[in-house]
């Protein structure tokens, strides 16, 4: 059987179970038998995702599919939403989004416009503006930017934007003020991504034994953490594991 038969066919029966679970006319069934592929995206659209609308533990499940479906469906409606109502906070939220969907450009020329008048030292405005100039690789101008917030706002605390903060001094090869702050950070950071990087740099820059210590410890430290954490941290663990491995594990 080929593997496009054996997906339809999964997709069929879950739907089916679906539809049995539900209470939802038996009907269903012959149509997605029948439907293959296309029966099956309906049923899904008009069936599976309401159902887990209305759950709500099913909510975030739902918002993941509607952004595999329509990726684009979040930022059509916060843009009509901004045509009825310029708001400030119309405007963030449609900055936010263009940052989520990589947009650099459109979401720091958001986060630009609001930054004037009460916001113009907004600590989460200039925050996105810095992570929007970072995500197009403006670090001078992202570094700056972080500057100003801190000098703007001194008792700000941001665990991302310390990251970023560290980041650019990486890409601007200030590499002892990176190791520093990815120091704080490997300790600090709610995440695996700041040891991750404090790591990679060490190793970097052929300081292998500290690179391998930070790195192992990470690995050690993460295996002792729920299962949860480590599928939400996944991406930095495996990329700790393949450092680990390319600069040998010894």
């Amino acid at each position: 059987m080929s593997l496009v038969f054996l997906l339809s066919l999964a997709l069929q029966v879950a739907c089916a179970v679906h539809v049995v679970r539900s209470g939802r006319p038996l009907y269903w069934i012959w149509l997605l038998l029948l439907g293959s592929y296309l029966a099956v995206a309906v049923y899904v659209l008009i069936a599976v995702i309401p159902d887990l609308r209305r759950n709500p533990g099913g909510h975030k499940v739902a918002r993941q599919a509607m952004k595999v479906i329509d990726p684009q469906r979040r930022r059509r409606e916060l843009m009509r939403q901004l045509e009825l109502s310029n708001t400030v906070d119309n405007r963030r939220k449609l900055a936010d989004e263009c940052l989520q969907q990589g947009d650099f450009a459109n979401a720091q020329e958001l986060y630009q416009g609001l930054l004037t008048g009460l916001y113009a030292t907004d600590p989460h405005f200039m925050l996105g503006l810095a992570q929007a100039q970072a995500g197009g690789e403006q670090y001078a101008q992202a570094r700056a930017t972080l500057d100003a917030l801190i000098q703007a706002n001194p008792h700000y605390k941001s665990s991302d934007g310390h990251l970023l903060y560290a980041r650019c001094l990486e890409e601007l090869g200030e590499t002892e003020a990176a190791l520093e702050e990815y120091r704080v950070l490997a300790d600090s950071y709610p995440g695996e991504e700041g040891r991750f990087r404090y790591g990679r740099l060490l190793a970097r820059h052929q300081h292998l034994d500290e690179a391998r210590n930070v790195l192992q410890a990470q690995l050690k430290r993460a295996r002792l953490m729920p299962g949860y954490y480590r599928r939400k941290e996944q991406q930095w663990l495996k990329a700790a594991q393949l450092e680990l491995s390319r600069i040998g594990d010894s």
